[in-house]
């Protein structure tokens, strides 16, 4: 009985010593993915931080300015961009920005349309019979800016043509390797915050600061997704991280526990069998 114990435990050892060779490698993994992310994320940051700043300095030179992109309007549906993970394995990194989207069209009463990135996010919207503004699973990994650049051009478009009346962008923003918080952003129309309203100098524009800023915006909103995206994805490398190392502790210290139960039985079975073997020497 002892002996069919311990094989069933040393079985289990096996098992749970396969299992955190491979989560150790995940582990590895996503450290790998994580710090090339980060490396893109900074790489493209004082592009787009030159173009906010364009952005501002053209509005406070003009405090009446006026353009289509920073005019609210009161009819059409409202666009949700919701970037979310390609795969699992990742703690609540996905869920957490589903909770987040769908309280948010809760509260739009039927007027949402969903633009997802990510393939869990394209799963999980299109099973739920959402309105699908388009859908971009698996792009994180190897993005490209050209394509954040044609998205950013339709949401342009139905911007103006009135299909759509604001956008809204969740993602989850990268604190650190340990933290990771999901949130939204609101990216139509634009709006630049009186404190951000600071100029040094007064620049020239070409044909005209409108026509400047209106130039400026798409290019704007594709920098807005393009950082949403290679954040969200630094953030879920982050998570998976963390996932898989809590799973490699785990699985240690189910190995430390099935080791001393193993050590016990068979300690068990030696005492059992010099029992016997005495009991038959008295015997005999």
């Amino acid at each position: 009985m002892a002996t069919g114990n311990m094989k069933g435990i040393k079985r289990r050892i096996r098992s749970v010593e396969s299992t955190m060779q491979i989560t150790k490698a995940m582990e590895l993994v996503a450290s790998s993915k994580l710090r090339r992310a980060r490396e893109r994320a900074d790489a493209c940051r004082p592009y787009f931080t030159s173009l906010y700043e364009t952005m501002c300095e053209i509005q406070a030179e003009n405090p009446g300015f006026m353009s289509p992109f920073s005019r609210r309007k009161e009819t059409g549906d409202v666009l949700l961009v919701v970037v979310a993970g390609d795969r699992g394995l990742a703690g609540g990194f996905n869920s957490s920005i589903f909770k987040m989207v769908d309280a948010r069209i809760e509260e739009l009463e039927g007027k949402a349309k969903i633009l997802a990135i990510g393939k869990k996010a394209c799963e999980y919207y299109v099973k739920r019979g959402h309105d699908m503004f388009d859908t971009f699973p698996g792009i994180a990994e190897d993005l490209h800016m050209s394509e954040c650049t044609a998205t950013a051009e339709r949401i342009v478009g139905d911007y103006l043509d009135g299909a759509i009346c604001s956008a809204e962008l969740f993602y989850t923003n990268y604190v650190s390797p340990i933290t990771q918080t999901p949130g939204s952003l609101p990216i139509l129309p634009v709006e630049i915050p009186v404190e951000e309203k600071r100029i040094h100098a007064i620049p020239i524009y070409e044909p005209s600061a409108a026509e400047v800023f209106d130039h400026i915006v798409p290019r704007y909103l594709a920098g807005m997704i393009y950082g949403a995206i290679i954040d969200s994805y630094a953030s879920e490398q982050a998570a998976r991280r963390n996932a898989m190392e809590n799973a490699s502790d785990n699985a240690g210290e189910m190995i430390d526990r099935l080791s001393l139960e193993y050590n016990r039985a068979r300690q068990a079975a030696i005492t059992q069998e010099i029992t016997e073997i005495v009991g038959g020497a008295n015997a005999g």
